[in-house]
């Protein structure tokens, strides 16, 4: 995942295009254009037309919703229903149009202070949960290893390399949710930083998939195993990590939690919202752009109505559709950004000899 980001998020800034309105825009339709050349035009219009379903906010809202529904509204009596969820979801997407119909600056000012302060929030609920349950910690990483690959857990397909194909795949689909690495939306956020050097950006975009996937991910696995929830119940997802919240920090465990999960996803909603004008952008023409904010509001109503498991298989296939063209652009223009990183790391080590 991190060398997928970084080789990416470099081309991001190496091929750079314009956009109908003569504006400077990064990203896999720009740098398959601008790396490969006109005649791989199909490829990123490909990447765009999946990009428009792709960066849909359904997950995270269907989350977002879940654990409102399961840590607020039922423990307290409320009764829940589709009108329930309509309604969080109506919430939800006034919320986001305040902030995404106000354009790129907006969303990066707001996000740059959401996400800071759900990072320290979250990291020290965690480190608290696992301070009261250290003595549990080193069986539980053995575990993590020992049961990674076990036939136990997961019913393999013949067709999907059995066992172990069926959970590589399955590493490789969550990890997608987790770090969007080789997916393809990153490339478009780097792309427009301010910037002239690919590869920096490229080891910047690195740090990512490190802290999404190998910090915050592992850390969310050991609290929900070092407090032994997920042996007393068959929940999942949002409210099994909600459950191992409350059992550590009786009262105030799963608010902590619903406060967490509540600033990471509307992060992510005005986020989103970028890379689905800037696919609208490319197919139809900077003047059009906006139209797709309409269409992404009316699907966080559509994210908090459906079941998981709709919004899980719609956006799987929606990523691997979008994978597909970024990483046959990246693979063959891979050679380029070696090139440029050995020259960035030749002046690097010039000026420290200086």
């Amino acid at each position: 995942g991190m060398s997928t980001k970084f080789f990416t998020c470099s081309l991001s800034i190496l091929y750079r295009g314009k956009d109908s309105a003569g504006e400077i825009q990064g990203g896999p339709m720009y740098f398959i254009m601008e790396g490969l050349g006109k005649s791989w035009k199909p490829l990123a219009v490909f990447f765009s037309v999946a990009g428009l379903v792709g960066a849909l906010p359904v997950f995270n809202v269907n989350q977002l919703t879940q654990a409102i529904r399961d840590i607020l509204l039922v423990p307290n009596g409320i009764p829940t229903s589709f009108g329930t969820d309509f309604i969080i979801g109506l919430i939800l997407c006034i919320l986001t149009s305040i902030v995404i119909l106000g354009g790129l600056t907006r969303i990066s000012k707001t996000a740059s202070r959401l996400v800071p302060a759900m990072v320290v929030l979250y990291f020290f609920s965690v480190l608290s949960i696992l301070f009261l349950n250290f003595e549990e910690l080193p069986k539980y990483i053995s575990l993590i290893f020992t049961d990674a690959f076990s036939a136990d857990n997961y019913k393999g397909s013949p067709m999907f390399g059995g066992v172990l194909g069926g959970l590589i795949l399955l590493g490789i689909r969550r990890g997608a949710f987790s770090n969007e690495a080789g997916v393809g939306t990153a490339p478009m956020a780097h792309g427009a930083a301010k910037t002239s050097s690919p590869t920096r950006e490229g080891l910047v975009a690195m740090l990512g998939p490190f802290i999404d996937t190998i910090v915050v991910c592992t850390m969310t696995a050991l609290v929900i195993l070092v407090t032994g929830v997920w042996e007393t119940t068959a929940d999942n997802g949002v409210t099994l990590t909600a459950n191992a919240f409350s059992a550590s920090l009786p009262g105030i465990g799963k608010y902590l939690l619903l406060l967490c999960i509540f600033i990471f996803s509307v992060s992510s909603l005005l986020s989103y919202s970028y890379y689905g004008t800037k696919c609208l952008s490319f197919l139809m023409g900077a003047h059009n752009k906006h139209y797709y904010n309409y269409f992404y509001l009316l699907s966080i109503l559509i994210g908090a109505t459906l079941s998981i498991d709709i919004i899980l298989n719609l956006i799987d296939g929606f990523f691997a559709l979008m994978a597909i063209p970024t990483m046959i652009a990246t693979l063959t223009l891979a050679p380029k950004v070696m090139k440029e990183a050995k020259k960035y790391f030749k002046e690097l080590k010039e000026d420290f000899k200086v």
